[in-house]
């Protein structure tokens, strides 16, 4: 089965996100808007209870924190996506890590880790150029506090819901 790990934003993000991803972004109704600390894994049923418990131990490292939405970009030219990027705290850059290293999932990340909110994706060329014009004049500023991160799992109809949540800090 296939699992990731995310951060899901307050309900005003998310709202805010989602008046672009109903337009330009064909996964909008597969999951919220989100952001990615580890990206599509597979796992077994037996190997998923030992990763939450990993994740669990994880959580408890980090205490919540703020999360800060400052702008819109893009990863053109390795990809068209636009997305609402994130401040890159140490406790993001910590977590994201951390769930990487041979105790929790053992892999090394595909691409160097950006902490970002995607909002429009698989684009034509002139799409992105159209759509990211316009969306870059945006005066995005948001802030708010993190204090839990999930495992997710994708349903067969390419979904994903909520395996197990986890919230940071010792309590």
């Amino acid at each position: 089965m296939n699992y990731g790990v995310v951060v899901f934003p307050s309900k005003k993000l998310q709202d805010l996100a989602n008046s672009y991803r109903k337009r330009y972004d064909p996964h909008y109704a597969l999951i919220p808007p989100h952001l990615t600390l580890k990206n599509v894994f597979s796992a077994d049923d037996d190997q998923i209870k030992d990763i939450a418990d990993k994740l669990r131990n994880v959580a408890k490292k980090y205490d919540p924190f703020n999360l800060k939405v400052y702008k819109v970009s893009s990863f053109q030219p390795v990809n068209n996506v636009i997305y609402f990027k994130v401040d890159p705290t140490p406790e993001l850059e910590g977590l994201h890590h951390d769930m990487h290293k041979q105790d929790v999932l053992d892999d090394e990340p595909e691409f160097a880790f950006v902490p970002h909110i995607t909002i429009a994706q698989k684009l034509s060329n002139d799409e992105h150029s159209d759509i990211f014009g316009s969306l870059s004049m945006l005066g995005v500023d948001h802030e708010e506090t993190v204090d839990r991160f999930h495992l997710l799992y994708q349903l067969e109809n390419g979904s994903w819901t909520v395996y197990e949540t986890f919230r940071l800090g010792k309590d």
